[in-house]
C-alpha cells in the first residue's frame, strides 16, 4: 500500500475505521469486475486504486444513521380488551 496516496485519502476521510471499510468494500467491488473510477498504471494493487479514488473524490461515504432515532419509532399500541399488567408465573 502506497502511503502517500494512504495520507491523500485520510484527508479526504478523516475516520481511520470509515477508511478501512471503504477501501475494504471497494476492493471486494474491484475483485468482481468493476472497473476502476481513475486511470490504473500497471502493477497497482487494488487497495491503492480505491485509495486513489477517494483521493480524488470519487468515492465519499454519508451516514445512514437517522438524526434522532427517538422520534421516528413508532408508538406502542394496546388493544382494546386486553389487560395492562402482566399475569404472575405459577
Amino acid at each position: 500500500m502506497n502511503s502517500t496516496i494512504l495520507s491523500r485519502a485520510s484527508i479526504v476521510i478523516p475516520d481511520k475505521e470509515l477508511l478501512v471499510n471503504i477501501v475494504r468494500l471497494r476492493v471486494r467491488q474491484l475483485n468482481a469486475g468493476h472497473r476502476p473510477l481513475v486511470a490504473v498504471p500497471p502493477g497497482m494493487g487494488l487497495s491503492d486504486v480505491a485509495l486513489s479514488e477517494i483521493a480524488d473524490n470519487k468515492l465519499t461515504s454519508e451516514s445512514t444513521a437517522a438524526p434522532d432515532a427517538d422520534a421516528l419509532a413508532a408508538p406502542i399500541i394496546t388493544f382494546p380488551g386486553t389487560p395492562a399488567t402482566k399475569k404472575k408465573a405459577a
